[in-house]
């Protein structure tokens, strides 16, 4: 055991000690014998008692020593520090003890204790073995950082991966920790003051022989090293401490007894090859505020059974040349026992790094009193433990059943029924406190105006540091990222409405209103993460407005004016009555049957324009052919290429998305690819149409500069009573219909927008304003068609990609572990230059005039046919299709039987088709009042049919927030309608 080596060590380990203390020549020659130890308990003169009372009289000792040195007895209750096992600390009489900050903060409440700091953790498993050299020393046999980290036989550390424990390793903590040596607040500064501390303690409690004392004490200052190719747990010989004296041979005996390590059978299995690296990058890992633990296991012959003890030092310190990363140690673990068949102390080590990485038994730790309150903790470990019966599996499908029942488990461990440790306790787990009552947004207030007038007392005051916080590069990269985004569908938007409405509006004016109303509704608005736009439903209504508007000979354009006073009134009254309040009724229901009707709008159109393109440009043999293209004679090959360009803009646009979410290339390569698409679809696809030079096709009308799309049909300002006739005066009146109309689309969309936005999972501090951004909006469509400008709505999927953009994620401390959100860049910058770069972007004419419509249809199948992905009725369509067997793992599912599942499924469809046929007829303005039915028909008539359960399942927001795409997930999944 002895080498120049470990002297070396061991002298740096005594320099590094208090001489007045710990060089007492007292302790270190208290040696025992056997003999003189079986003489231990015969009364006052034995040897045990005379150590005792020596230990009692070493003051300097002391001072490493905590106030509460944590000592019990087996039926829990608390000693004096100087009183023998078995008699309890006495408060009656006599001279009063002294009183502590621990002894103020243990009587009665525990509010002082729920102050004291916590932090994250890191672990290290040092085992001991027999090194090249055949000495004995500390070996690091794995390290865990939430997750655990092990060095395999390869010479490399393997990838990190979830701890699976053996339940007898649990048990023996909870036997060994309820009769070891618990030392809390511990006030030593090296690695051999703690030592010392320990062993005394021990001792102290009958747990060691005082003969014992130097060998362990020299065991524990033994060298700690660090796994390499050279030598590792794996290929060094375990050692087994014997007493000083033994020979060599006999301390080289298995520590595991061949015992392959549990992490070696994961059921994974599959061998990661080496990255590379020798060692792992701990430092970029590891919190800056983390503090580490210490475990330590081997095996002692001479002990008579398994030995635990714990320590907590009263402030972290860091320990030369025993970790592998220079951090503080708060705690240590020594596990000691004799080599027994049946325990594995490296398993028993395994176990007890778990825990400590493991977040609520590391804050248990940290604000334990005492022992109890340490195997209270454990207890609460085991019971939210899963526990694996010895049957074989067949396959590993099987387990994933466990998944749900871990979730079911966690929430419990971290949402305790009451609360725990004071008022930190949730927000260490990272579980926030719910918002306070009076912060609701959506709570009305009974007075005029007063959800308005609240939310700008909310919401101003933080203007400065709306502009502050937009000084970030991560804001100029979302400037960029989402003007392409914005552009997109206000091009493709732009185009299909100027063929709508033959003219009369077009790119331009989309392109106009985007800027002006963006750039007002970055500056006044509560939620300036919205972004604002033209959208699917409001296309809807246009058409059906505009053919309205013609089968009754009325100008289409003045009536927008018309409409747009009566939306100004509109909501005005509305957010005088805190009407937004009413969102609250807008269930998933209503909300996917809307988005599923705008989805299959969008699939038909798409279709039906292709079909027109076919019907003017039909295949046949012969084509008279002119010099120059003429509206009613067919065109050679303008059907097959306009087909050709809309199946490859929506496959490329698809496929992109796809592969946005699959495993090729970096990570950010990947995303930067598949967030750009869309405007890499429609630049390949017009790309491919100018190369082809003999075939025509129809091309997107994009006046020069800022003139009108249709000049000779109006101007920028549209005259109320009329451009070429008067406007029948029974229509300014009636136009109240269709204002209601566009209201209630508008009212929808902003408002389950700012609902999905404002998600507590999306951690938005700054608050939202559904009030007054639906004042904003609302108003400012209403003046905008006094100038012959669409009026638009907050956009899902634009707002939703612009949130995740100016997100700040953390950096995962463990490899596999998800991020979480630091920040949130809440400011008013990024969507004000947005606005401005679209505004210049009507300057664009001379590119934007070669891209043809059908790649532009190719987008809004695009758009149709992916918003069904995030629409679970969609999903239950499917399942119609499918054997039960088949069917997914999802409450609507699991807790609903199959055919009342189906049921309510075709009651959706019912009403789906009931909305398809009045969209049909020229009854479809009144698509919207049909649509808000279906609130009274979800609240009062489906409760008789369904069970409350049934309800909750199949009609729950259980939509995922989405901020980092994983594969096979994105955006779309949490958006309930196509915008």
């Amino acid at each position: 055991m002895e080498g120049p080596g470990q002297e070396a060590y061991e002298e740096r380990m005594r320099r590094s000690l208090d001489p007045e203390g710990y060089e007492d020549p007292g302790i270190k020659g208290s040696h025992l014998s056997l003999g003189e130890m079986s003489r231990a308990g015969a009364g006052t003169g034995s040897p045990l008692h005379a150590w005792r009372a020596r230990a009692e009289e070493l003051t300097p000792l002391r001072q490493y020593l905590p106030s509460r040195r944590g000592c019990y007895d087996l039926d829990g209750r608390r000693r004096a520090a100087g009183a023998p096992p078995g008699q309890a600390s006495r408060r009656g009489g006599g001279q009063p003890p002294s009183v502590t900050d621990v002894d103020l903060e243990a009587a009665g409440s525990r509010r002082p204790v729920s102050q004291r700091d916590t932090h994250e953790g890191y672990v290290e498993l040092h085992e001991l073995v027999m090194d090249v050299t055949k000495e004995l020393c500390w070996m690091e046999a794995g390290h865990w950082l939430k997750l655990e980290e092990d060095f395999k036989e390869a010479g490399h550390w393997g990838q990190p991966h979830l701890s699976f424990l053996t339940y007898r390793s649990l048990l023996e903590i909870r036997r060994a920790l309820a009769k070891g040596a618990v030392l809390l607040d511990v006030a030593a500064t090296s690695l051999a003051a703690i030592a010392h501390v320990l062993i005394d303690q021990m001792i102290y409690e009958g747990q060691i022989k005082p003969q014992d004392r130097d060998d362990i004490l020299r065991t524990l200052l033994l060298q700690h090293k660090h796994p390499s190719e050279a030598e590792s747990v794996r290929t060094l010989l375990p050692a087994q401490l014997q007493r000083s004296g033994t020979s060599r041979a006999e301390t080289e005996q298995p520590l595991l007894r061949e015992q392959q390590p549990l992490e070696m059978r994961r059921l994974a299995g599959a061998e990661q090859s080496p990255s590379g690296a020798t060692r792992p990058q701990l430092p970029e890992k590891i919190p800056e505020d983390a503090e580490a633990t210490l475990v330590l296991v081997g095996c002692a012959a001479f002990l008579e059974q398994p030995t635990l003890a714990f320590v907590r030092l009263k402030a972290a310190v860091t320990l030369d040349a025993v970790l592998e990363v220079p951090l503080p140690v708060r705690f240590l673990f020594v596990v000691l026992g004799p080599d027994t068949p049946n325990v594995s102390y490296h398993e028993i080590g395994r176990a007890v790094a778990t825990m400590m990485s493991e977040r609520v038994f590391r804050r248990d730790a940290y604000l334990a009193e005492g022992r109890q309150d340490l195997l209270r903790g454990v207890e609460d470990f085991l019971e939210a433990s899963i526990v694996l019966p010895p049957t074989e599996t067949p396959n590993e499908q099987l387990l994933r059943s466990l998944v749900p029942l871990q979730h079911e488990l966690l929430r419990r461990r971290y949402q305790p029924p009451e609360k725990v440790a004071g008022e930190g306790f949730l927000k260490d787990l990272g579980l926030e406190e719910p918002a306070p009552e009076d912060d609701d947004p959506l709570r009305r207030t009974g007075r005029p105006f007063g959800g308005l007038v609240r939310d700008i007392r909310r919401r101003y005051p933080k203007y400065l540091s709306d502009i502050k916080d937009a000084l970030s590069p991560q804001c100029l990269a979302a400037v960029i990222f989402i003007y392409f985004a914005a552009l997109s569908p206000a091009v493709t938007f732009g185009g299909l409405l100027s063929e709508k409405t033959k003219g009369m509006m077009g790119v331009s004016e989309l392109l106009i209103s985007t800027c002006v109303q963006c750039v007002l509704f970055s500056i006044f608005s509560a939620q300036p993460l919205l972004v604002v736009g033209f959208s699917g439903p409001l296309l809807v209504f246009e058409e059906a407005f505009y053919s309205f508007c013609s089968a009754n000979g009325m100008e289409y354009i003045v009536g927008r004016v018309w409409i747009g006073f009566w939306l100004i009134l509109v909501v005005l009254v509305v957010v005088a009555c805190e009407g937004s309040v009413l969102v609250r009724y807008l269930s998933r229901y209503t909300q996917e049957i809307f988005s599923f009707l705008i989805s299959l709008i969008f699939i038909y159109e798409t279709f039906s324009k292709l079909v027109t393109i076919f019907k003017d440009h039909p295949l046949k043999r012969h084509y008279d052919v002119k010099a120059d293209v003429e509206p009613k004679v067919p065109e050679p090959n303008t059907a097959l290429l306009s087909l050709v360009l809309m199946a490859g803009t929506f496959f490329l646009a698809f496929f992109l998305r796809k592969f946005k979410n699959s495993a090729f290339l970096p990570g950010t390569a990947r995303r930067l690819i598949g967030d750009f698409g869309v405007p890499i679809s429609i630049f390949i696809m017009a790309l491919v149409d100018f190369f082809i030079k003999d075939t025509y096709t129809q091309k997107l009308n994009v006046p020069k500069g800022l003139e009108v799309t249709n000049s000779s049909a109006r101007g920028w300002f549209i005259n109320p009573m009329g451009n070429d006739n008067p406007f029948p005066i029974w229509m300014m009146f009636a136009s109240v219909v269709p204002a209601l109309l566009v209201f209630i689309l508008i009212f929808l969309e902003t408002q389950i927008t700012t609902l999905i936005v404002s998600k507590p999972e999306r951690k938005l501090v700054k608050g939202s304003g559904f009030h007054l951004d639906l004042l904003l909006i609302v108003a400012m469509g209403g003046l905008a068609a006094l100038f012959g400008m669409p009026w638009l709505s907050a956009t899902t999927v634009r707002t939703i990609t612009h949130a995740n953009a100016l997100t700040v994620m953390s950096k995962t401390s463990a490899p596999g572990e998800k991020s979480q959100i630091l920040e949130v860049k809440e400011q008013r910058i990024s969507g004000l230059l947005v606005a401005v770069l679209i505004g210049v972007s009507i300057l664009m004419e001379p590119i934007l005039k070669y891209i043809p419509l059908a790649v532009l249809f190719g987008i809004f199948l695009y758009m149709g046919v992916t918003s069904l992905f995030g629409i679970q009725l969609f999903d239950r369509i499917l399942l119609l299709l499918m054997p039960p067997k088949y069917h997914p793992d999802e409450p609507y599912v699991t807790r609903v039987k199959t055919w009342r599942m189906h049921l309510f499924t075709f009651i959706q469809i019912i009403v789906l088709a009931l909305l398809w046929v009045v969209k049909s007829t020229p009854a479809s303005l009144a698509l919207p009042f049909v649509l808000i039915l279906t609130v009274p028909l979800r609240r009062f008539l489906l409760p008789r049919i369904f069970r409350d359960i049934e309800l909750k399942c199949l009609d729950a927001d259980d939509a995922v927030v989405t901020f980092e795409e994983a594969e096979g997930t994105d955006v779309y999944n949490e958006v309930q309608m196509p915008s």
